[in-house]
């Protein structure tokens, strides 16, 4: 099982999928990744050899954020938009959908399960 940018990435599989175990990595980028290490996509990710895997690890670190450096970036990127206080950010800081979806009926997995709000009880009618 090889080792990339810290996941051991599924040694069964072709490389161009298992590239795609690491944060930050995807089929796209995994191909360009491949292209540029010269290595051909369709290899198995057992049988690439210790000069491969250096090639492989070489144009990651070289081109790419992954793993812990992306999260970081990401999650520092989403501060500074809830510290300005702009649009973007007080969703987030709401935890409500920040890409314009709509909300009355949909976005349950950001919003989390239904919360009943009792209801006002009628009054009871005389006749």
């Amino acid at each position: 099982m090889p080792r990339i940018a810290g996941v051991d990435i599924p040694g069964r599989k072709r490389v161009k999928i298992a590239l795609t175990y690491v944060y930050g990595i995807g089929r796209s980028r995994a191909m360009d990744i491949l292209e540029r290490a010269g290595i051909t996509p369709d290899s198995i990710a057992d049988e690439l050899s210790d000069d491969q895997l250096a090639k492989i690890r070489s144009v990651i670190d070289s081109s790419y954020p992954v793993e812990g450096n992306l999260r970081r970036e990401v999650s520092m990127n989403i501060k500074r938009l809830i510290d300005l206080g702009t649009y973007r950010g007080l969703r987030h800081k709401k935890n409500l959908p920040v890409r314009g979806q709509r909300t009355k009926t949909n976005s349950r997995t950001r919003k989390g399960p239904r919360k009943t709000v009792a209801g006002k009880k009628k009054a009871p009618t005389s006749k």
